[in-house]
């Protein structure tokens, strides 16, 4: 079918092999793999094309903090030759080029049906495929079903009433517009200081009449000293390209970030300063590369938090304004570690307001004007929502999913999310997901997982074609051995001390703790392999052979 005929179809049933939810990294790269093999795939995509969440993300400022070199593919060299970064790291136009230079490249656009949505999804047990429906009321039928939905993918306002009063400009910036958005002479409100939020502030406080920022819970940032590539550098980078692919995927980020064994107390007080130091100068994420321990030694952990606190009040001349953008409370990288340009420079500008909102002012409401606190009403212009995503478990929860028996998975998952290896989930046959709850999402660089679970879900397809299978999930004690791992590790985990959107904390009335796979991005991928040696975690129905005719 083709991609104009998929967009057109209107209340049709189109069969296939493969069905892909999302437009992502992982979804495109399924889409190219699954294609590769022979099978015939539909994709569907929310979004007007291709890029996942930086086709949704356009809010000024917005830029990847992992390096061009991680966040790109890897199962290409020709796409690795023919494509060339600008930067370090990468602004979101040129991640977005990217991604429509792959999808042009490799003719993606063709499989999928964009501006469409999957409602719902169900397993039919004497076909053996899933039904999946769409927001137009098309019905697609497949084998096998990849849920490459994204682990940040469905926005989320904050709880606060009265935001539809507000009858100024509301922004979010999960949903950004696509047209230019001006700043100039308007009282702008922030609400968010986490990544997102600091991108925002550190443009748009240099740009807007007066900008407030009510910060609930502040955020450690590091700075990123993002820097233009070099011809000669880039030369050299993509001669070198498959030595780099080899060492990502042999590291617990699944990136060339530098990781550390060495233990923050095996030097003396000076020599870790100046480690400290010179990881401040570096900038990017070398703090979190500098010792081994600074997610399971809590002492350790808060020498550092008070390194980069001192670093703030270097840089932040009103001691108030200083020690409220301070985090305390919480672990340093408990919660996601933030890159900035210039975002503590931001609170010099005199048209740049921090309203403390954990300490002092509370929010009361949002009003018609602005936004109401315990100490009065900002009037504003325009309000800007960066306050994240119902993460990892929400956009596949969105789908009203239904597996083995007529079960749900928002009935499965009603006290959390259970999968085995973050793969597959028991009672689903045939449903997979890329960069799933359960395993290192957001914890290690993203497309570098997807490719991983791409190319185990294929081999595993593989394996069952070989033998005749028409369905496969994992077992109920598999699964339950990885929730219990994933346990075991994050109970060591000084992440699971911050309520951070790693944990579900952001979402009211989501079940809360830390269900990611902590052990590192090399670790998980062994225990990926170590599964597909015999499958012993998966039960396996045989196709039906038709009884011949009379």
């Amino acid at each position: 079918m083709s991609h104009s005929d998929a967009n057109n179809a209107g209340d049709t049933i189109s069969k296939c092999d493969v069905i892909v939810v999302g437009a992502g990294f992982g979804g495109m790269y399924a889409v190219y793999k699954f294609r590769e093999m022979g099978k015939s795939v539909i994709g569907v995509e929310g979004g007007g094309d291709v890029g996942g969440v930086w086709y949704w993300n356009r809010y000024p400022g917005a830029r990847c903090d992992l390096m061009s070199v991680d966040y790109s593919y890897g199962f290409s060299p020709e796409i690795e030759q023919e494509w060339t970064w600008s930067e370090q790291f990468a602004a979101q136009p040129e991640i977005l080029a990217y991604a429509n230079f792959v999808a042009d490249r490799l003719k993606l656009r063709d499989h999928y049906r964009f501006n469409t949505r999957v409602v719902s999804a169900e397993w039919n047990e004497k076909t053996s495929k899933w039904r999946a429906t769409t927001d137009a009321g098309d019905v697609i039928e497949a084998p096998y079903c990849i849920m490459s939905t994204g682990p940040l993918s469905i926005p989320k306002d904050p709880d606060i009433p009265g935001i539809d009063a507000f009858k100024g400009e509301l922004l979010r910036a999960q949903i950004w517009p696509h047209e230019p958005v001006s700043f100039e002479g308007k009282r702008v409100g922030v609400i968010g200081t986490g990544s997102t939020g600091i991108q925002i502030i550190q443009e748009v406080g240099r740009q807007a009449g007066e900008l407030y920022v009510f910060q609930r819970t502040p955020s450690f940032t590091l700075p990123m000293r993002n820097r233009a590539l070099e011809p000669e550098y880039v030369v050299e980078m993509k001669r070198h390209y498959r030595s780099l692919r080899e060492a990502m995927r042999n590291n617990p980020t699944g990136g060339t970030r530098p990781v550390s064994s060495r233990p923050f107390f095996s030097l003396p007080p000076d020599q870790r300063k100046e480690a400290m130091e010179q990881a401040w100068i570096n900038g990017g994420h070398t703090f979190l590369g500098s010792f081994g321990d600074l997610m399971i030694n809590e002492e350790a952990n808060e020498q550092v938090a008070e390194f980069v606190r001192s670093k703030i009040g270097d840089v932040v001349e009103d001691p108030a304004t200083a020690e409220a953008l301070k985090p305390r409370g919480y672990p340093i990288f408990a919660r996601r570690p933030c890159l900035d340009t210039g975002y503590y420079e931001t609170y010099n500008l005199p048209n740049v307001h921090l309203v403390d909102c954990l300490n002092g002012e509370e929010i009361i409401e949002i009003t018609e004007k602005g936004v109401r606190t315990s100490a009065g009403e900002y009037e504003l212009d325009m309000l800007i929502f960066a306050t994240g995503y119902d993460a990892l478990t929400g956009a596949l929860m969105a789908i009203d999913v239904t597996g083995r028996d007529g079960v749900k998975i928002k009935d499965k998952w009603a006290s959390g999310s259970r999968t085995h290896l973050g793969l597959m989930t028991e009672g689903f046959p045939n449903m997979f997901m890329t960069c799933g709850p359960n395993g290192p999402a957001a914890l290690a660089n993203i497309i570098t997982i997807s490719e991983h679970d791409v190319d185990w879900i294929a081999d595993l397809m593989s394996h069952m074609e070989a033998n005749g299978y028409s369905a496969a999930e994992p077992t109920l004690a598999a699964e339950d051995g990885w929730m219990d791992l994933v346990a075991a590790l994050a109970s060591r985990s000084l992440v699971r001390k911050a309520k951070t959107w790693w944990v579900g904390a952001n979402v009211k009335g989501k079940p809360q703790g830390l269900t990611m796979y902590t052990g590192g991005f090399a670790n998980y991928r062994a225990e990926c392999a170590k599964e597909a040696i015999d499958y012993a975690g998966f039960r396996f129905d045989m196709e039906q052979v038709a009884e011949p005719a009379e």
